[in-house]
């Protein structure tokens, strides 16, 4: 399993981003078989879950991001998207999509839930 995340960038506060997860590769039972998730990472700060999507579609949030990003996935093509809504200063980090046969719409969302990972996007949110 292979990821590419893309669609990072700086905007100002307030602004809108969308980040695209492009995967490919061999997925066991099928891409729909597969947990999607959106990680960041600010600097000296731990991983953190953002967004999941369930094979299922049930999808989860963390808090700090609700009403504000939408995650969705394009099951034929094989891409995830984060569209970010009213970017704050500390949305600020790197973002990573992550993607495993985890049970995530039942809370498997650690770090350790996922064993695929892409390379990563920046966004940078000015104040």
């Amino acid at each position: 399993v292979d990821l590419v995340e893309s669609g990072g960038g700086s905007v100002e506060t307030g602004g809108s981003l969308t980040l695209s997860c492009a995967a490919s590769g061999h997925f066991y039972s099928g891409y729909g078989s597969y947990c999607m998730g959106w990680f960041r990472q600010a600097p000296e700060k731990e991983r953190e879950g953002v967004a999941f999507i369930d094979g299922d579609g049930t999808i989860r949030y963390a808090d700090s991001v609700k009403g504000r990003f939408t995650i969705s996935k394009d099951g034929a093509n094989k891409i995830t998207y984060l569209q970010m809504n009213n970017l704050k200063p500390e949305d600020t980090a790197m973002y990573y999509c992550a993607a495993d046969q985890t049970y995530c719409s039942g809370g498997y969302t650690r770090v350790s839930d996922f064993g695929h990972w892409g390379q990563g996007t920046q966004v940078t949110v000015s104040s």
